[in-house]
């Protein structure tokens, strides 16, 4: 079945096709009972614009763009960025405006997209999703010109507005809760170094342990459950009197294989050692024990960022916008170590 055009809306209603543009544009021209015809018509053959007939008559496209530059094998196991997308797609489908979704081997191609998406008015914005530490995206789109929202933290986003959480407080909130049982050998397994939310955790983590006199240690993965494992299993090598009593995940995909890599050990858990993971999901509730872990609203943040990026788009002038930071919610996996009973 083709797409309706509106030669075929002129062809049912006896009109030109002069006649049809200037009902559906709301230009006179017309009559206002020809028009409401002609209106009757489009919607009874669910006639749309077409984008790039858009772009050409008001230079927008109605549509936004999101490009991810990470694995696809972690992608599609990370519960967060589903949560987010979810989140971004539930505010844009208010207005039907459409998400343009797609993934970048590295920073090169995502500015090069970047572009070709604006050249050829395919987007009128997009999110900008895991800043880096030097990232090169951002001056990129201040060039373009191009309207961005950062999701994530206003450090480094130069004039470009952001939708983000408190990340260093909600370190301290894991490590509260963590010392208020007890534990005095803590550690971390981190995302990557050069994400700017890493930096901000690890910094945060080093401060909060160093005022607490306690010992922390954080060691880097790339939120893949393989690598939670791996980082996991080299905390643990360590000799009972110097490895940590409790461990605190960047995300909950890590979280979950290191519970799995501490029970092969042969470790109790909580009994022995206390996990807690970052962004709670459904998978921290079908493990035994269930995992403590920091809990944000995701899809609410993804719709604040789409909001925002949709006045910025439509030329407002926007700020930051701060979501609250994630609270923690306690299950069965965090407990008094054995050197506190």
């Amino acid at each position: 079945m083709k797409r309706p055009t509106m030669q075929d809306i002129a062809h049912r209603a006896g009109v030109t096709k002069a006649a049809v543009s200037f009902a559906l544009n709301g230009r006179p021209g017309v009559s206002e009972a020809t028009r409401r015809r002609i209106l009757a018509i489009a919607e009874e053959l669910g006639w749309q614009p077409s984008s790039a007939a858009r772009a050409l008559s008001d230079g927008r496209s109605g549509s936004f763009g999101l490009v991810i530059d990470r694995p696809a094998r972690t992608l599609g196991l990370e519960p967060f960025f589903m949560q987010l997308i979810s989140g971004i797609q539930a505010e844009l489908a208010r207005d039907t405006s459409p998400l343009l979704l797609t993934m970048a081997e590295d920073q090169t191609a995502e500015i090069a997209l970047y572009r070709t998406w604006w050249a050829r008015r395919l987007v009128d914005g997009v999110f900008l999703v895991d800043l880096q530490v030097d990232d090169a995206r951002v001056p990129a789109l201040e060039a373009l010109g191009m309207p961005a929202v950062v999701i994530g933290a206003p450090v480094g986003t130069g004039g470009l507005p952001a939708v983000w959480s408190d990340e260093a407080r909600a370190v301290e909130t894991a490590v509260r809760h963590l010392t208020d049982l007890g534990h005095r050998r803590l550690a971390r397994v981190a995302g990557p170094a050069h994400l700017r939310h890493t930096r901000i955790r690890t910094t945060a983590f080093e401060q909060v342990t160093a005022a607490m006199g306690l010992s922390g240690r954080t060691v880097e993965a790339d939120y893949s459950g393989e690598s939670g494992s791996a980082a996991t299993r080299r905390l643990l090598a360590a000799p009972p009197a110097a490895r940590p009593t409790a461990i605190v995940y960047d995300n909950d995909v890590m979280a979950l294989s290191g519970l799995a890599a501490a029970q092969s050990l042969g470790l109790d858990v909580p009994g022995e050692l206390s996990i807690v993971a970052w962004d709670d999901s459904a998978l921290c509730e079908l493990v035994r024990p269930s995992l403590t872990a920091l809990s944000r609203d995701i899809a609410a943040h993804g719709a604040h960022a789409a909001r925002l990026l949709r006045q910025a788009a439509g030329g407002e002038e926007v700020g930051n916008v701060q979501d609250p930071a994630p609270t923690l919610r306690l299950r069965g996996s965090t407990a008094t170590p054995p050197s506190a009973r």
